[in-house]
């Protein structure tokens, strides 16, 4: 969505990686949690490398980008990826009224070209994002009854029913809502592809 109000259509691909597998793995190498910047970029360059790569195979003439994202909401040293349960949405939402926590965006870019192999170029985003704190226990119950945001990090939106608790976003906008337009404009940039010449 937030491509297509770029002006761009995107090809949507999921793709196939283990998540807890690939934290996992980082935290044992490293002995202890990777921070939220670096895990978000471990893990959005894990999945463009993974469509990438299939991509690759499957069509060799494939001449165009690939783009994989993560993000993750940090509150008082704590991080919050998708709650997914409306008990651990309406915990979490308790804590945040009245806050100010950051999200964390990871943002990996694959240049596919024929007859060359895949290049990258990589960046993390933030954008801090303060909660109103007159939020009521009865707003929180109805918003985690929506739905809404069970299945997103850190169990808001700010494009959707979520904004009208936020009262304050500092950084690039669209971090918040998927990913940083401009910091991906700068990554296509970096792999000799011109921002407009992707818009449909």
């Amino acid at each position: 969505m937030l491509l297509r109000q770029a002006g761009i259509e995107p090809v949507t691909r999921a793709p196939e990686t283990d998540e807890d597998a690939v934290t996992a793995h980082a935290a044992t190498e490293r002995g202890a949690e990777l921070p939220p910047d670096e895990l978000v970029l471990l893990l959005a360059r894990a999945k463009a490398a993974d469509v990438a790569l299939r991509l690759a195979a499957e069509d060799p003439e494939f001449d165009g980008i690939v783009i994989g994202g993560d993000s993750m909401f940090a509150l008082d040293g704590r991080v919050y990826g998708k709650p997914y349960t409306a008990e651990e949405a309406t915990r979490r939402w308790r804590e945040m009224r009245g806050t100010t926590g950051v999200l964390h965006s990871g943002h990996s870019v694959f240049r596919l070209q024929p007859g060359h192999g895949p290049r990258e170029a990589t960046a993390v985003a933030e954008a801090a994002v303060t909660f109103a704190e007159d939020i009521t226990d009865e707003e929180i119950s109805a918003y985690v009854a929506s739905g809404e945001p069970l299945h997103v990090a850190g169990a808001f939106t700010v494009d959707s029913l979520g904004g009208a608790f936020i009262t304050r976003v500092e950084g690039d906008p669209s971090t918040v809502v998927g990913m940083s337009l401009s910091t991906i404009r700068a990554l296509t940039r970096e792999l000799g592809v011109e921002w407009t010449t992707l818009w449909s």
